[in-house]
């Protein structure tokens, strides 16, 4: 009998992926348009075993649904896992694996283009232009990128990419991680927290979330040390930033621009219509009346053709891994 695996939050555009990869493997891939949620969990009913990805709801209640099915294994195509109740899940018994990493330039080709779109005012000039005024003021003055210095917070594989691509544009780069890599210096200086704040021109977070350790590590005081008119960048998770101190940053003109493709609570907002409506957060509305200075963009830095059949195939890698061997090296 085939296995079913229900995979939730498949977009049209990546079905023709999922289907090409699933030829592959021993399994009946069944492709939900929208996230799990309590209200469409009953799509789950037969499953042998679910792909989830960010957003999704994997609490309490949608667990014990899955454990009354009698699904197996939780799959998240995703690096981080903070949708599912790791702990509970753990309880009822689920074998659960992520996928560590996938495409690093996809992630890192949304970063350079948002960092370029700041830094060179494209986003502001843009807006201008659509309001029909093309009158060359102050704020369209740029500093070129050779002459600038990124920082980039996490240099793994997603960092290292977007410091590969600034590296070759000239620009001097330095990095903060809390595990060094000696073979990353041939394209940056690693310094302290402190330095990377204090001599950037714009920084870009692409480190993890580790939950009670670095929760909104980039507030307040780390702000008070970057330069005026300067960049930040989240391409990581919304829960490093303390967001009223970055809306301070942005309202004294300590900061010149923002983008964030990550919000905390990000499920509240993203992949929902708010056109002519408030956020239910407001701080997010509040960041927005600075646009086209701040820029959010929809938790969407995988959404590229490599990056989602990566996470497609090493998924069901996963799956079969723990069939074979009752463990996987990527197991949460």
């Amino acid at each position: 009998m085939t296995k079913k695996i229900v995979c939730y939050g498949v977009r049209d555009t990546e079905k023709a992926i999922f289907q090409k990869v699933a030829s592959k493997f021993p399994y009946e891939l069944v492709l939900e348009e929208k996230l799990l949620t309590h209200e469409n969990v009953e799509t789950a009913k037969g499953a042998y075993g679910v792909m989830l990805r960010a957003n999704c709801v994997a609490d309490k209640v949608n667990l014990d649904k899955f454990k009354e099915y009698g699904i197996e294994y939780v799959l998240t195509r995703t690096v981080g896992f903070n949708h599912i109740d790791l702990n509970y899940a753990k309880q009822l018994g689920f074998k659960m694996a992520r996928v560590p990493f996938y495409s690093p330039n996809a992630v890192s080709e949304l970063a350079v283009s948002l960092a370029l779109g700041l830094m060179r005012n494209t986003f502001y000039m843009a807006k201008k232009s659509n309001e029909k005024n093309f009158i060359v003021d102050n704020f369209m003055y740029a500093k070129e990128i050779r002459n600038s210095t990124i920082g980039i917070i996490g240099t793994g594989r997603i960092g290292m990419e977007t410091a590969k691509v600034f590296k070759g544009m000239g620009a001097n780069i330095i990095g903060y991680d809390l595990y060094p890599n000696k073979d990353n210096e041939k394209i940056l200086k690693y310094v302290d927290f402190e330095t990377i704040a204090k001599e950037s021109d714009a920084v870009i977070l692409h480190c993890p979330l580790i939950e009670g350790e670095n929760n909104e590590f980039i507030n307040k005081e780390f702000f008070n040390k970057m330069k005026d008119n300067s960049f930040l960048l989240n391409l990581s998770r919304g829960e490093l930033v303390n967001n009223l101190d970055l809306l301070e940053a942005v309202k004294s003109n300590k900061l010149k621009g923002v983008a964030l493709d990550t919000l905390s609570n990000e499920g509240q907002i993203f992949f929902k219509d708010f056109q002519n409506k408030e956020l239910p957060i407001n701080v997010y509305n509040e960041l927005l009346k600075f646009s086209p200075r701040v820029i959010f963009t929809p938790h969407i830095g995988s959404y590229t053709d490599e990056a989602i059949k990566n996470m497609v195939e090493v998924s069901l890698e996963n799956l079969q891994e723990f069939e074979k061997y009752n463990s996987c090296k990527n197991a949460i």
